[in-house]
């Protein structure tokens, strides 16, 4: 048997661990050691005077197997229970048999093992695959955790990953190999989020697979870099996304066909109105006139008639020229800066607005449809800035490059705020951006400085010649 507690006072003050003597027949606390005292909350007369009776059935044996550990839970004074791990060994105390029980508090361990526990459960409903990713300063790359959900999306075990962490980038599909690498070193370098989405292939299925990565790093103090994160299968919904897409480009080809047809018809019309109503219109007046020349000249009504009947000509002739220009300026036969030049004071002179057109080009060889849509862009955002822009000066500017066309329309009204460019009722600005989508180019809406908006429209040149 062991001496008493009293031959190792030093021990017993300092150790961490709990110590109690027990009395082998009543388990009553003979002595407990302050680190006994702190966790339990007992003062040490008070602690004296406890029993421990759910001892009784492990230690109230003959023979007590001391190399055997006794699970239980003790009492701390607010009523807490907490569980313990004893360590009992016979002794002598006072002269007296003894029992010292070295106690440990498993309450740390319970609480990582329940955190531990909650954590599987989590990541086991997880849709997809959780993981830390590590890059040492060399560029080594590992995978020190990896779910059970790697098997489920890479094919791969998780021991296997973790063992041959190589394998992750040799799914990759090599066309998506770089931006993963740029994506991991650029996260490395700012301690930004990695986010990245590319395809693998899973030799398992003979099949690609999207999948998104997302992971948090944080710096080591080695040099080295540490993630964790989250991969998933996004594989239906990218492919829902690229069927949108598809789908979106499809509908933007039958738009500018649309569109291409709706200015084939107009100048089809505009030409016949132009040609077979202006010529009859015109042959009409001049029969008029030779009709008139002969009536009697004392006849006034009849020479009243024939003045009113030629003023009707005159005025149908005008509403011909007028609608021919609507449904398709004949003023584009002469070329895109023509057209807008003419636009411009068109504008100025309808609307009461000052307006302005300034080019470094003369003359600029455009494809028709491309004149024609880029026209009715600019006539669209004039006619938006007579409507609602309260505007008192309007300046367009065409500008050519090699390869490139940009006009900006830019106005001193009201401005328009972010909401309204995206009402379901904003035909106008909508259909700007379809003409503009469908020749290739894009069509922004900003405000202007000092107040008031610009509309900038970029588009690709197709079969061009420009002269300075």
């Amino acid at each position: 048997m062991s001496t008493a507690p009293s031959c190792h006072d030093a021990v017993w003050q300092t150790t961490r661990s709990e110590l109690y003597v027990f009395d082998p027949a009543t388990l009553r606390i003979r002595d407990a050691n302050p680190a006994a005292c702190r966790n339990t909350q007992y003062a040490t007369p008070h602690i004296t005077t406890l029993t421990l009776p759910d001892l009784a059935p492990q230690l109230g044996r003959s023979e007590l197997d001391t190399s055997a550990a006794i699970h239980t839970h003790f009492v701390r004074a607010d009523g807490q229970r907490y569980p313990v791990t004893l360590h009992v060994t016979p002794i002598r105390h006072d002269d007296a048999p003894a029992l010292l029980a070295i106690a440990d508090d498993d309450s740390a361990t319970h609480a990582l093992q329940r955190a531990q526990a909650r954590f599987e459960a989590m990541v086991s409903n997880t849709p997809g695959l959780v993981y830390q990713f590590h890059l040492d300063a060399d560029g080594n790359a590992s995978f020190p955790y990896v779910s059970d959900g790697c098997q489920a999306l890479l094919g791969l075990s998780a021991a296997e990953l973790m063992a041959q962490p190589e394998r992750f980038l040799e799914l990759v599909l090599p066309d998506d190999r770089q931006s993963y690498l740029d994506a991991m070193l650029s996260s490395a370098g700012t301690l930004w989020g990695w986010n990245w989405e590319g395809r693998i292939w899973v030799d398992a299925w003979k099949d690609v697979k999207w999948i998104n990565l997302r992971a948090t790093p944080h710096s080591l103090p080695d040099g080295a870099v540490q993630w964790e994160g989250i991969m998933t299968n996004i594989t239906e919904s990218k492919q829902e996304q690229l069927e949108v897409r598809a789908s979106r480009a499809r509908l933007a080809e039958l738009t500018a066909h649309i569109e291409k047809v709706k200015e084939q018809e107009r100048t089809r019309i505009a030409r016949e109105i132009h040609d077979d109503l202006g010529g009859n219109l015109t042959a009409i007046k001049m029969a008029l006139a030779m009709l008139a020349a002969r009536l009697p000249e004392d006849d006034r009504a009849l020479h009243d008639k024939a003045a009113y009947v030629d003023q009707l000509a005159d005025r149908t002739i005008d509403a011909v020229h007028r609608i021919t220009l609507d449904l398709r300026p004949s003023i584009l036969d002469f070329g895109l800066v023509a057209a807008l030049d003419w636009q411009v004071k068109e504008f100025a002179t309808q609307a009461g607005i000052a307006c302005e057109f300034h080019t470094s080009a003369r003359e600029i060889e455009l494809d028709p449809d491309q004149a024609s849509a880029l026209f009715r862009i600019v006539q669209e955002a004039l006619t938006n800035i007579a409507k609602h822009a309260g505007a008192s000066k309007v300046t367009v500017r065409l500008q050519c490059g090699r390869e490139h066309l940009g006009v900006k329309i830019s106005d001193n009204g009201r401005g328009i705020a972010p909401a309204d460019r995206s009402k379901p009722a904003s035909f106008g600005l909508r259909g700007m951006a379809e003409r503009a989508n469908a020749l290739g180019g894009t069509l922004h809406v900003t405000p202007a400085e000092g107040g008031g908006t610009v509309v900038a429209i970029k588009i690709r040149r197709q079969g061009y010649n420009s002269a300075p």
